[in-house]
């Protein structure tokens, strides 16, 4: 690759938001048949620019170029007729649907004028897979599908579209390690074939594995542009958050007390009915970390909303702290010492129109301090709050602004702050550090730990094998909402978690 092959630019892109200067004067370019990573913390710009160069914002200032050429791009129309698609982090496929009519949405194929032509995107699928080594079955149901192929049915679709430039956001985040390693080989074959890819992600390891270039942006500037062989990541974490940063758990050896939570036989079923949680057991003693690993999808979900009163139980027992808790809403949970990091902060840890004080006291309104004969105590509750942002080094402009206003990892630590702030004998922490920054993920770790060095219980579900590994004491694999095996963390190799996690049987 030479500087003389760039296929999309951006000169000197501004963006601006109300009281967020999101993107000041980049610059960033993307040559033909490279991979490009994109690193930055949370609220460093860098979806900012991508959603920029997709069509769905528009510039304050600057210019992209496409080919040399200056484009004007308004709308995702404008980015997939310029040749450009991007893969989301979230999928966005119709489950009851099958892989030729979800890539055929909104650019059907008809016959006569009237009649949907399935079989002609099906020849065109199957002329894609074979040509870019996706092996994807076009009557296949998507919702049948495991992750890792719904991602490769996305990645057709942007190259049905005649996409040569794609636009990849956290690709690896619900794959196991098998499932990445595959979409690396994928992404590789793409480049070979002349397609230039931009690769947002928060692991560092994986940018150094695959990445010709790396761009690092902060606070809405780059800070710079380097390659694998040029750095390491240290360095990048450096880069990203402007201060070293320690990449490593630092813990000595657990020290298990008295069994906190005991799930015994545990059944549980979703929304439709479906049974998702099978006759699950496990303990969780004091003093320890157990890891729940698995791929996205697989009844994580379910089961801490069970444990959590968030959802019903179909049979089975909970106990915690020796009493029999089952079925019990979370106010009960909470008063006897059970503390929830949720999956989704924004749906269930947080309300966003409500002040940062107002957050930390969600769990604890209504008693003393914060609440005396029914009515709140406002004096009492903006105290707790700015004692608590000091502590758990929450940046806010003030207590009292919205929490809806604050970075994806700040957030966190608000729900960090309050879940922790009281007794707590048992903490649950559903994906606590998904979507974070290397500084925020540094910190939420450091917090778990310290936690577990005080005596409490910790249950942790992970999709990331890399933090279950490193804070985990035991780990329990859940695939088709069983534990197939719990495991000591560290008789266990991230390769065989990783076949687990994808349904290899354990050996006898």
């Amino acid at each position: 690759m030479t500087e003389n092959n760039i296929v999309l630019e951006a000169r000197g892109i501004t963006k601006q938001f109300p009281g967020v200067l999101a993107n000041d004067q980049v610059d960033f370019d993307l040559r033909n048949g490279e991979i490009h990573a994109l690193l930055g913390e949370n609220g460093a710009g860098k979806t900012t620019l991508m959603n920029i160069l997709y069509g769905l914002y528009h510039q304050d200032a600057g210019e992209v170029f496409l080919n040399g050429q200056p484009i004007e791009i308004h709308s995702s129309r404008d980015s997939i007729k310029a040749g450009i698609g991007m893969v989301h982090q979230h999928f966005m496929l119709v489950p009851v649907f099958s892989v030729a009519e979800n890539i055929m949405l909104g650019d059907e194929i008809t016959r006569l004028g009237m009649i949907l032509d399935e079989k002609a995107v099906a020849k065109r699928v199957l002329e894609l897979s074979r040509q870019y080594g996706l092996d994807v079955d076009p009557q296949a149901l998507v919702g049948q599908l495991p992750v890792g192929v719904q991602q490769r049915v996305e990645i057709i679709k942007t190259l049905y579209r005649d996409a040569s430039i794609l636009i990849l956001d956290e690709p690896t985040a619900v794959l196991t390690p098998q499932e990445a390693e595959d979409l690396f080989r994928i992404m590789h074959e793409l480049t070979e074939r002349g397609v230039s890819i931009i690769f947002i992600t928060h692991k560092l390891k994986e940018v150094l594995a695959i990445a010709d270039r790396i761009t690092v942006m902060r606070a809405g500037k780059v800070i710079g542009t380097v390659t694998p062989k040029e750095t390491s990541e240290q360095k990048l974490a450096t880069m990203m958050v402007g201060r070293d940063v320690i990449l490593t758990v630092d813990k000595g050896l657990s020290q298990p007390g008295e069994e906190v939570l005991k799930v015994d036989r545990l059944k549980v079923h979703d929304f439709r009915g479906l049974e998702v949680v099978r006759e699950v057991s496990f303990e969780v003693r004091a003093g320890e970390v157990l890891g729940i690993a698995g791929v996205q999808g697989n009844g994580q979900t379910e089961l801490v909303e069970a444990l959590t009163g968030l959802r019903p139980t179909a049979s089975g027992r909970m106990l915690f702290a020796g009493k029999d808790l089952t079925g019990k809403p979370p106010r009960p949970l909470t008063e006897t010492g059970m503390a929830h990091v949720p999956e989704d902060r924004q749906r269930h840890g947080l309300v966003l129109n409500f002040s940062v004080a107002d957050n930390m006291v969600l769990n604890t309104y209504y008693r003393p301090p914060f609440a005396r004969f029914g009515v709140m105590q406002p004096e009492a509750i903006d105290a707790n709050a700015r004692n608590l942002v000091k502590e758990f080094d929450v940046r806010t402009p003030s207590p009292f602004v919205a929490v809806s206003k604050l970075s994806g990892g700040n957030q966190q630590k608000v729900i960090v702050a309050r879940e922790l702030s009281h007794g707590v004998k048992l903490l649950l922490a559903n994906q606590p550090t998904r979507g974070l920054d290397v500084g925020s993920i540094e910190y939420i770790h450091q917090e778990i730990v310290a936690m577990r060095d005080r005596g409490v219980g910790v249950l942790l579900v992970s999709a990331e094998l890399d933090e279950i590994m490193a804070l985990s004491d035991r780990i329990a694999v859940m695939y088709h909402g069983q534990i197939v095996t719990t495991v000591d963390a560290k008789k266990v190799t991230r390769e065989q978690l990783g076949l687990w996690m994808a349904g290899a049987r354990p050996e006898e």
